[in-house]
């Protein structure tokens, strides 16, 4: 007979035993051959959808493994090409051009929405409403209203609410998390990005994102990770924020017609920008964006974005009372170092070699971990590393980052959400009793 805590009952999704008897104050456990979720997927095949089948949309096909007692059921997307991919990946899911037409069917439990920016707001509390738990594409939405009734609906439903910010799964992420939480550097007070941005030009400047009216700015599109990383090292959220940025490269490139439909084009070739061709006929988005942020808990930050760099890196710093951590490439091989005594750039007191995980994965390796906790989260109600209030909150610095250097570069402060509301999200999600 096993007597188990509270706190070991919370993590018996992770334990390889067993059935559950209840008692008056306790539960007890005997083993046997099945798991927890042995006896969950044994009761019910969860059944997933994809809204957006294609470009980021194919992450959400990670989450198909009937071995484990997921299945991808339908999915639905605008372009011929990505439904025909699809089709031809999963035969026997059902296809839609319109996302509506798969949130009717009510046997599916979640549903990946990997759609355009401007669309999340509207998709997600469709999908909220429909009863379905969501994985949600960061930034959440463009606009800190539309985050908050995304929230709201949530809350209101009971729907589950997972965001996609993976690079809380990015393993030199997560040896920088255990530095700073370990003390090693002692009371963090100062950190820095410099995010140089080689693809800028390519990804960003030729479709949708180079509107503001589609994505606000590429402070919410590619910033929103990493003010979202500096949130979560330095633990507290931005209380006020000023930007400064401008137009300055792809303003004067060789633009594409209105007439012929924009597409990313991935190619290593292109640079210098202005040799190129191909640009958005509109463009009214930041090439270069930097902020400032004062954290709540005192800290300050600064992130420093560049969409027209020759290379493409993330390099973050974060100086304690006691010492600096830093990172030396974000992806694959790259390594974390830490100084705590006075030397030479060159000289640091540890290094800590970051390899590729063992399982193979986009994003730095993160991507196969974040679904996994996406779907242990609706599943089995495992803690998530990504949440929806901090998803909120790089929005909201974001947006009013561009606010502040759209209009004199002047404080903008970060308006707070209801405090019922956070208990809620940091709750797991789960109504608390009255």
């Amino acid at each position: 007979m096993f007597f188990f805590s509270k706190k070991q009952i919370n993590q018996l999704t992770f334990l390889p035993v067993q059935l559950l008897y209840i008692t008056k104050s306790k539960i007890q456990l005997r083993n046997e051959n099945y798991s927890e979720r042995d006896l969950i997927m044994k009761k019910k095949m969860f059944k997933i959808g994809l809204i957006a089948t294609g470009g980021r949309g194919k992450n959400g096909w990670k989450a198909h493994n009937p071995e484990q007692g997921t299945e991808i059921v339908a999915g639905a997307d605008v372009s011929p090409k990505a439904r025909e991919e699809f089709k031809e990946k999963f035969p026997d899911a059902s296809v839609f051009t319109d996302y509506k037409d798969l949130l009717k069917i009510k046997e599916i439990d979640a549903v990946f929405i990997s759609s355009p920016d401007f669309l999340h707001e509207e998709m997600a509390i469709a999908a909220l409403k429909a009863g379905k738990a969501i994985y949600l594409e960061k930034p959440m939405a463009i606009t800190i209203e539309g985050c908050d009734r995304i929230l709201k609906t949530a809350m209101q439903t009971g729907s589950k609410l997972f965001i996609g910010h993976n690079m809380r799964h990015f393993p030199v992420i997560l040896k920088m998390k255990e530095i700073i939480d370990s003390g090693m550097i002692g009371e963090v007070q100062c950190g820095w990005c410099r995010h140089f941005i080689g693809y800028g030009g390519d990804a960003y400047f030729r479709d949708w994102h180079s509107e503001q009216r589609y994505s606000n700015g590429l402070l919410l599109q590619k910033g929103a990770h990493d003010i979202d990383v500096m949130h979560w090292l330095m633990g507290s959220y931005t209380k006020s924020v000023v930007g400064m940025g401008m137009l300055s490269v792809y303003n004067r490139c060789a633009r594409r017609s209105p007439d012929t439909p924009g597409c990313a084009v991935w190619d290593v070739a292109q640079y210098p920008p202005l040799t190129q061709t191909g640009f958005s006929p509109i463009i009214d988005v930041e090439d270069h964006n930097m902020i400032m942020m004062q954290l709540e808990n005192g800290a300050q930050a600064c992130y420093m974005q560049c969409h027209y760099a020759p290379n493409a890196e993330r390099n973050y710093t974060f100086i304690g009372t006691e010492g600096r951590v830093e990172n030396i490439g974000d992806a694959n091989n790259c390594e974390v170092q830490v100084w705590t005594r006075r030397d030479s750039r060159l000289n640091p007191d540890v290094i800590y070699k970051i390899k590729p995980p063992l399982v193979s994965s986009t994003h730095g390796g993160a991507d196969v971990p974040i679904v996994q906790n996406f779907l242990d989260f609706v599943r089995f109600g495992a803690k998530t590393n990504t949440s929806p209030v901090a998803a909120r909150m790089s929005v909201a610095t974001g947006v009013l980052g561009h606010v502040s250097m759209r209009t004199g570069c002047n404080r903008q402060d970060i308006p707070p959400l209801p405090k019922k509301m956070v208990e809620y999200f940091e709750n797991g999600q789960k109504k608390t009793k009255k």
